[in-house]
């Protein structure tokens, strides 16, 4: 697999997952994003450093960490080769979760088949485990939202983010824009997956909640995740958006 087949599949999962995001007509389809945020926890294969050998050979350099403790997420800023999308990659620390929540999740990911926890593909194939009943999806969640989303979509891209510069737009255009076609954004800065930092103006907009068929053939209506509007407050900055992205004070250090 290469770079753009990767970045293909990422964003046919996402779309697939989102159809009122494959459908907007606000900016040209074929306009890139500015980052794409995906979802991962510190569990095996799908912990940051075992994924990162694939992402190197994919021309992804990881360029800063953050660490966010009140969220209990470690995430890698990861530089593409040329002009691409950034990827940011959040992983959820399972530590974090108390025993019985961790230990749930743990033996939800462990029914995993052993040819689904490897490849170059494991962030775009989907969940690799069962779907979990409805009382345990509700459980992980109440111990921690993420849990509960990555126990019912797994490791994958949660959304995708746009450079209003780069479209071409202002984001309070863009913004009106997206409320007439029914998506109404959240400037809320820690609304999302991670913090974003005071140099960018912000919105995320959650998509519609989808109806998912759960273990025991339940279906119930959650939100899956959504579409975020980035501005660089001062425009003659020459970093890219996705480098001003999360708040300085939660970076750092490589080891």
């Amino acid at each position: 697999m290469q770079r753009e087949e990767f970045v293909q599949q990422l964003w046919l999962d996402y779309v697939h997952q989102h159809p009122d995001i494959g459908g907007l007509r606000l900016w040209p389809m074929e306009a890139p994003a500015e980052y794409l945020a995906i979802l991962t926890l510190n569990h095996g294969p799908y912990g940051i450093d075992a994924l990162l050998p694939t992402l190197a050979h994919f021309g992804y350099r990881r360029q800063h960490r953050h660490a966010m403790a009140d969220r209990g997420l470690l995430v890698s800023l990861l530089a593409p080769p040329g002009d691409a999308a950034w990827l940011v990659l959040a992983e959820l620390q399972l530590g974090t979760l108390s025993r019985g929540p961790r230990q749930c999740l743990e033996a939800l990911i462990a029914q995993a088949p052993p040819e689904d926890r490897r490849g170059q593909n494991l962030l775009c194939r989907g969940r690799p485990w069962p779907m979990p009943d409805w009382p345990t999806y509700q459980a992980l969640r109440r111990a921690h939202p993420l849990a509960g989303w990555l126990a019912v979509m797994g490791p994958r891209m949660h959304h995708a983010g746009f450079d209003c510069q780069r479209l071409g737009h202002d984001l309070i255009d863009l913004d009106l824009q997206m409320r007439q076609v029914g998506l109404t954004g959240n400037p809320d800065r820690h609304h999302g997956i991670f913090p974003i930092s005071p140099l960018l103006d912000y919105r995320f907009y959650p998509t519609a909640s989808q109806r998912l068929a759960f273990a025991e053939g339940d279906e119930h209506r959650i939100e899956l995740g959504g579409v975020a509007l980035v501005q660089k407050q001062v425009s003659a900055n020459q970093e890219r958006a996705a480098e001003l992205l999360l708040p300085h004070h939660t970076r750092c250090e490589m080891s």
